[in-house]
């Protein structure tokens, strides 16, 4: 138990807020180098995506700020409306007008002057909740669990997201298994998705020509592996130091998407082997201090130790697919670098997935404090009582 106070300790949520804040500048930065000239393309102010991504964390910070002062208690009375909610969001992007469809896909819900949000992004809020609630109450079934992790992933295959599928299905099997769902029924789940997962994966032609570009590289260098033939060449192009920022190339209109899920490739060229070191050393830190808070918690309150190990693992999955997607490690899909790419969700919920894992480590540091004077009391309290009883 004494171990476990040392490591409680020492996880310090002064670290944790350092690197977040640390990444959510260097986010900024290369956001601005890497759409500057996409703004001017479409008559943009060349701050424009810029403004856009710190207005969202602008955002994200003040929601951060009130969800620090409210108690978990509360958080857990409206995680099953929260999960109603989500279904009704999608819903809504899937079957009104509200939906917007971008290069094929229904991701986006768009209502009067509110901003457009993803509400595949709020489904990974209250799936993770959700699990971490279910699973600490004294009557769960795996079978509830399973539905509506199967319920959210179909729809967000409706809104043709495959990569999100992906995403979101790796996080919520490996936290139900985390919570201890039975291995057997996770993985006979798996096998029974396997087909239709590859059925639908060749359902659509863009597909198809992803995975024969992925797995024949030289099949046609100037269309199907041109995006990534060019991002292997930006990132080569900035040996160790880079060209410095803002001196990019490949931005100027050569490497498509390139201020979104392709930023990693701008970051290459820009800030070199170092910037690209920075990048990895981050998001480390952010696996690290989360799956060590995760790893702590679990013994004394597994409600933290697992939506710890579930925003963890949502975030860093999604920068691991990125990265490797990027270095042509694995097939082209549609999944940012988490706080880099453009794109306000994606920003906002990154910063306030990390705001409640800094509240989970602020409160668990604050529970060891308690204990430490109640034992000391204690120790104090028996102390006097034998000195009084030898006297």
């Amino acid at each position: 138990m004494e171990n476990n106070d040392i490591e409680i300790k020492n996880n310090s949520p002064k670290l944790y807020f350092i690197v977040i804040l640390s990444v959510v500048l260097y986010g900024f930065l290369v956001t601005y180098s890497a759409s500057y000239y996409e703004s001017f393309l479409h008559n943009l102010p060349h701050d424009y995506f810029f403004r856009r991504q710190v207005i969202f964390a602008i955002i994200a910070l003040f929601f951060s700020l009130i969800l620090h002062y409210i108690n978990f208690k509360i958080i857990k009375i409206f995680t099953y409306p929260l999960v109603l909610l989500s279904i009704v969001l999608m819903l809504l992007t899937l079957f009104t007008p509200f939906g917007v469809t971008i290069l094929g896909a229904r991701r986006w819900l768009s209502i009067g002057p509110i901003p457009s949000i993803q509400p595949s992004e709020i489904v990974k809020v209250s799936t993770i909740l959700f699990i971490s609630k279910y699973y600490t109450e004294e009557k769960h079934n795996d079978i509830v669990a399973l539905v509506i992790v199967l319920l959210f992933a179909g729809l967000i295959l409706l809104q043709r997201d495959y990569s999100t599928t992906i995403v979101y299905l790796i996080t919520s099997f490996s936290l139900l298994l985390v919570c201890g769902c039975d291995f057997k029924s996770v993985f006979i789940l798996i096998l029974f998705l396997l087909v239709p997962s590859i059925l639908f994966l060749f359902s659509e032609s863009y597909r198809i020509k992803r995975v024969v570009s992925f797995i024949f590289p030289t099949i046609d260098p100037n269309g199907l592996n041109y995006q990534i033939n060019k991002s292997i060449e930006a990132i080569a192009s900035g040996g160790f130091f880079g060209k410095g920022i803002g001196n990019g190339y490949y931005k100027l209109g050569i490497l498509p998407e390139v201020q979104n899920d392709f930023i990693f490739a701008n970051i290459g060229e820009e800030l070199g082997i170092i910037g690209i070191l920075l990048i990895i050393v981050l998001f480390f830190l952010i696996a690290h201090i989360g799956y060590k808070t995760a790893k702590i918690n679990y013994k004394n309150n597994k409600y933290f130790s697992y939506i710890s190990f579930g925003i963890t693992t949502t975030i860093v999955i999604q920068a691991i697919i990125n990265m490797m997607v990027v270095t042509a490690l694995l097939p082209p899909t549609g999944i940012p670098l988490p706080f880099f790419s453009q794109g306000g969700t994606n920003l906002f919920f990154s910063i306030v997935l990390t705001a409640i894992v800094h509240k989970i480590i602020c409160e668990s540091n604050n529970n060891i404090e308690s204990n430490d004077l109640e034992k000391s009391s204690q120790i104090n309290i028996l102390t006097d009582y034998e000195e009084d009883n030898f006297v």
